[in-house]
């Protein structure tokens, strides 16, 4: 059975590509954050909502842009790779920014929870934030514009022929008739 979306060999392709870089993201994102820091010192844990970044904003323009470019690029490409993986081209925009923002809160408060355990790391509402922040970001710049293009069907190739096809758009989700159905049986006594 065939999910909504899911339409031939491209598509399946497409759902392994977005797999395999959204495995290779996790496994970057956890080594950049979840690495012990040899540090003299560790700050304490920030948990009053944007009191770091209004530090940041504090101590320089150059340096608060640093801050928060990297609380939003840390995420940002689970907003374009969660949806890759999941494959569905003909689902409400809302509804995919929703989930899509919700797991990349998740994984930032799980990676946040984390650090507590790591060496040198602490624990910062801030970038919480800005990686959820960076991922609803990521994902309305991107996903709503692909997934229109994938609707409409990609590149808009023809199909290569006699003309006799002009206009009409390779597809692999082509119809291939009614569903099968099994005559009843009677049972016996």
């Amino acid at each position: 059975m065939q999910r909504q979306g899911s339409g031939g060999s491209a598509a399946i392709r497409f759902r392994v590509a977005g797999g395999v870089l959204l495995f290779a993201h996790l496994a970057v994102v956890a080594w950049l954050t979840l690495r012990p820091l040899d540090v003299p010192w560790v700050t304490a844990a920030n948990l009053e909502p944007l009191a770091g970044i209004k530090a940041d904003l504090a101590a320089g323009p150059v340096q608060a842009a640093r801050r928060i470019g990297e609380g939003l690029l840390l995420l940002a490409p689970l907003g374009i790779l969660l949806p890759m993986a999941g494959g569905r081209i003909a689902v409400s925009p809302w509804a995919s920014l929703a989930r899509t923002v919700a797991a990349g809160a998740l994984m930032s408060l799980g990676i946040e929870l984390l650090q507590t355990a790591v060496p040198g790391r602490v624990v910062d509402v801030d970038s919480l934030l800005l990686n959820t922040a960076g991922v609803a970001l990521a994902h309305l710049l991107v996903v709503p514009a692909g997934r229109a293009r994938l609707r409409r069907g990609g590149s808009g190739r023809r199909p290569a022929g006699r003309g006799g096809g002009r206009g009409r758009v390779l597809r692999d989700d082509v119809p291939q008739g009614p569903t099968p159905t099994i005559p009843r049986v009677g049972i016996a006594p």
